[in-house]
């Protein structure tokens, strides 16, 4: 057997092993990105690693008056289900992004992504099971990147499904929930129970921040900007009904308190700061209280009420 015949049988062997190497999924992070809905180039690292920002878990509540931390004009996230109430504070959110919930007997999932503003609940019964969620780390579209701990699916806030993984394709279900004031809250459920800072971790839950991200009118990652009726930070309610998106500014919400547009009518309280919607037929609808640039690159045909 001459070299010849030996380089010719090396490189047929080495054939089946170079074809599989190339069809292996993608990588980030950690994850394997199979059957990816996204494109791969608009994945970013968020800068912590694979839980860097962690989950809380096991979360204990206090009572509203226990709540000493908490200041007047913070922000919290509520829900309601069955006689329990529970607030979430976006101050301890912003350290943790998620929460693995169940409230009287309902598994619920609270996230929270700063860079969008977009405080969201789902339930977190998806592909026929209950599933406990962690932040991988990563972002698309400026927006928080989950994934579930029993099958590792990458998982969007904003497009509310499943964009890897063997779960890709599988939509989220999004409960409705309340964002308003924490003196608002009080007011509205004296007997509620508040998340409490006794999260397992050590995080300056008194501080504020993300402070000069708020403060800015830029966005740290980039974002397609489809759309340019609003600046790129101005706040909107953004409410889907029938598959479609409808995106309501809070400035002139504030003016007028009240507005229709397809179906949908919603009211804004500037004191509270809390929106409500209803659709044609009187049922209330889940709303998203987000920066335009995050609802626009995610809804870029949503339309836009004006008076």
């Amino acid at each position: 057997m001459n070299c010849r015949h030996i380089v010719l049988i090396i490189a047929a062997c080495l054939l089946p092993l170079t074809a599989s190497r190339a069809e292996e999924a993608p990588e980030r992070n950690g994850f394997q990105l199979t059957k990816l809905l996204i494109p791969i180039k608009d994945i970013k690292q968020g800068g912590p690693p694979r839980d860097g920002i962690p989950s809380i878990d096991d979360p204990k509540y206090i009572a509203p008056g226990e709540a000493d931390f908490m200041r007047d004009d913070d922000l919290v996230l509520s829900f309601s289900h069955g006689e329990t109430t529970r607030a979430y504070p976006l101050r301890i959110l912003v350290w943790h992004e998620i929460v693995n919930e169940t409230i009287a007997g309902k598994p619920i999932l609270v996230t929270y992504c700063p860079l969008c503003g977009t405080a969201m609940i789902f339930d977190r019964r998806v592909g026929g099971k209950t599933r406990s969620f962690g932040v991988s780390g990563m972002l698309y579209q400026s927006d928080v990147l989950m994934y579930d701990r029993e099958d590792e699916s990458l998982w969007s806030q904003l497009k509310m499904k499943a964009v890897s993984g063997s779960l890709s394709g599988t939509e989220f279900t999004l409960l409705p929930s309340a964002h308003l004031t924490w003196k608002a809250w009080q007011k509205k459920h004296p007997d509620g129970e508040v998340l409490s800072t006794d999260t397992g971790h050590r995080r300056n839950y008194r501080g504020r921040a993300y402070a000069s991200y708020f403060d800015s009118p830029d966005t740290i990652f980039p974002v397609p900007n489809h759309r340019e009726e609003l600046p790129k930070k101005d706040w909107i309610v953004g409410v889907i009904t029938e598959g479609k998106a409808v995106a309501f500014p809070v400035k002139l919400l504030a003016e007028k308190l009240e507005a229709s547009h397809e179906g949908v009518t919603v009211k804004y309280n500037p004191t509270s700061r809390l929106a409500t919607a209803t659709g044609s037929d009187g049922a209330e609808l889940p709303t998203v209280t987000a920066f335009w640039f995050g609802w626009q690159a995610f809804h870029p045909e949503t339309a836009l009420w004006k008076p």
